[in-house]
């Protein structure tokens, strides 16, 4: 009937009827959906920068070989390297100290480490001989009463050198109060230890391997570092007061 009539059509009636969600497509959402919508910042694309490639594990290790974990650090490699060598030196200690009392076979009631005097190739078993390197190197010799450890300290240069010949010295010297420190070394060794089944019987097993672990440990970090160090710093103010006095 509106077409007939000539009268212009409701447009309005019809977009609620068909669409009614057209109407709100021009409509600015309320503050509280801006509040609650988290827009995507970007740039321009003037200012990005280009995404960075992808490197590959090779190309990581050329540029920082400490990202690869492929590559070991010489400091972690070295501490591996003497936890191996001072875990053997236990577990070969472990194995060799099974001793017990023996009398001489030469003379009557004499009871001596055959260790040391060696008559009775039957009493004497194989030595072991542990190497870290050229340099620092263990040899174990067993008997069935005594047992010899005889050590050879890691010497870089000659400053070490002599640090270390003091050092040892200093402690041969005062072998009695170690008890097992044996007063001059081994021929081609720095110091040396004499364990007896006495020893064993007065002190824990656990306790005597311990002890020369700890000893090898400490006196290798002491002489490769702290009294290096120290002679190094007392040259360095020996130097600088030498130069002080001859600039005046």
């Amino acid at each position: 009937g509106l077409f007939r009539a000539g009268l212009p059509m409701a447009r309005t009636s019809i977009v609620d009827t068909a669409q009614p969600h057209e109407q709100y497509r021009s409509r600015p959402p309320p503050a509280s959906r801006l509040r609650r919508r988290r827009l995507p910042l970007s740039l321009p694309h003037e200012l990005r920068q280009p995404a960075a490639t992808p490197r590959s594990r090779s190309t990581r290790s050329l540029l920082s070989p400490s990202a690869d974990p492929r590559v070991r650090r010489p400091s972690v490699a070295m501490a591996n390297t003497l936890r191996l060598y001072l875990t053997c030196i236990r577990n070969t200690l472990e194995a060799a100290m099974c001793l017990q009392n023996f009398p001489c076979q030469e003379v009557e009631r004499h009871n001596k480490p055959e260790v040391e005097l060696k008559t009775s190739s039957e009493l004497l078993l194989n030595p072991v001989l542990i190497c870290r390197n050229e340099a620092e190197k263990c040899l174990v010799e067993t008997s069935i009463n005594s047992i010899r450890i005889s050590l050879k300290v890691k010497q870089a240069d000659e400053l070490e050198n002599i640090l270390a010949k003091k050092f040892l010295r200093f402690l041969s010297m005062r072998a009695e109060a170690f008890q097992v420190l044996r007063r001059k070394p081994v021929q081609g060794y720095d110091i040396s230890f004499l364990i007896t089944n006495y020893h064993c019987e007065d002190m824990h097993k656990h306790k005597l391997i311990d002890f020369i672990v700890q000893f090898m440990e400490v006196s290798k970090g002491l002489v490769n570092e702290q009294l290096t160090a120290r002679v190094s710093l007392d040259m360095f103010v020996v130097s600088e007061m030498f130069v002080l006095r001859a600039s005046m």
